[in-house]
């Protein structure tokens, strides 16, 4: 569907940098995004205000330049929000700004406002399978999810499954140095006396085995982007990283032909897809080699999970967002596959695949969560 640029307001600058239409109207609500490439976004009615984006909030001059591109918002559509969506962790500025605006305030799911906001981009209603990706996200229980299989009903989400667990040394850190999700992924295949020598090279790759072993400061995450940071990390792809993302992006670059691992991966009856198979075999491969093993097995080994889900619910229709889905060579691999197993797929058009969309997705929450308490 079309998603329409709006029209500047009358001072020349608008904050409404996307109109989306939805599919019915909904009472106002107010959302606030997410940590990353944060946006906001307002319902009213049948259409939905996305605003620029803008930086990450992690400094006072970005917090400041979010609570006036949430007001300039509020100001341009007029809304009166009865409910304000924010994310579901607790330490986020925006999560403690949400309760300034004197109305109630709806915590949501990272992974399930990626979801929504696809349902929302393509006028989606009633329930979806959602297979979302990326790099973290707060689950229940202070959980770090980044690689979920969700069942998405408007404001109602049941996870159906997940990728299998990596322990993420040094906890944040680990996204920056691919080498230390190597180690996790050395240290899950019984393999963790090797990673002293493997990556002698990093001071703390001496101690990484035991601080793992003993759980210290080893959160473990579910996380897609941790994953293929894990086979950057073995396949020598840039062990340390100037930012977040940036190894798979390289990766993505050595791909000329994928292949599909024989059986490279593993799915149990809690829908647990694990990759043990397929990590065990990077750790002898070349870079370009192991970069078309990835991709191919990852892309496959996905649809499979997804038509799996499609057997337990009954579902066909399957949203798929999230950060990992900037890579072009996965959306590709998985989209003609997906068709071939009679499922529709939706993947972002109009919006990114990452965090700018989540405010979309949180919004759309909070109205179906109006509405279903004006109707109750």
């Amino acid at each position: 569907m079309t998603v329409a640029v709006a029209t500047p307001s009358t001072d020349g600058v608008s904050t409404v940098a996307l109109k989306v239409p939805l599919a019915r109207a909904y009472p106002p609500v107010l959302a606030l995004g997410a940590f990353l490439k944060n946006t906001a976004c307002v319902i009213d009615g049948d259409t939905a205000y996305l605003s620029n984006t803008a930086n990450d909030l992690d400094s006072p001059e970005a917090i400041a330049e979010f609570e006036q591109r949430v007001l300039s918002l509020l100001m341009e559509t007029g809304a009166e929000p009865v409910l304000v969506a924010h994310d579901l962790h607790p330490d986020f500025y925006s999560t403690r700004h949400a309760a300034s605006f004197g109305a109630p305030t709806l915590a949501v799911q990272h992974h399930h406002a990626h979801i929504a906001a696809l349902a929302a981009e393509h006028r989606l209603e009633g329930p979806a399978i959602g297979l979302a990706l990326d790099g973290f996200g707060l689950g229940p229980g202070n959980e770090s999810w980044g690689g979920e299989l969700l069942l998405v009903d408007g404001a109602e989400y049941r996870r159906l499954g997940h990728l299998k667990r990596l322990a993420q040394p040094g906890g944040d850190v680990a996204a920056r140095e691919p080498w230390r999700m190597a180690a996790a992924a050395l240290h899950s295949l019984g393999r963790g006396g090797e990673i002293a020598e493997r990556y002698a090279e990093y001071t703390a790759a001496v101690m990484l085995e035991q601080i793992m072993s003993k759980g210290l400061n080893s959160p473990e995450t579910s996380s897609c982007g941790r994953l293929f940071d894990a086979a950057c990390g073995l396949l020598g792809v840039r062990p340390v990283a100037e930012f977040e993302g940036q190894a798979p992006m390289e990766l993505e670059s050595l791909v000329q032909d994928p292949q599909i691992l024989d059986g490279g991966w593993t799915l149990d009856d809690d829908g647990v897809l694990g990759f043990d198979p397929l990590l065990n075999h990077l750790t002898e491969c070349e870079s370009q080699k192991g970069a078309d093993l990835f991709h191919g097995t990852l892309a496959a080994a996905l649809v499979h999970w997804t038509r799996w889900a499609a057997e337990e619910t009954g579902l066909t229709r399957v949203a798929l967002g999230g950060g990992c889905f900037f890579n072009k060579v996965l959306c590709r691999l998985m989209a003609d596959d997906l068709v071939d197993n009679g499922l529709e797929a939706y993947f972002p058009e109009s919006l990114s695949p990452g965090d700018p969309a989540v405010s979309l997705g949180q919004a759309l929450i909070a109205a179906e969560t109006a509405a279903n308490e004006r109707n109750s």
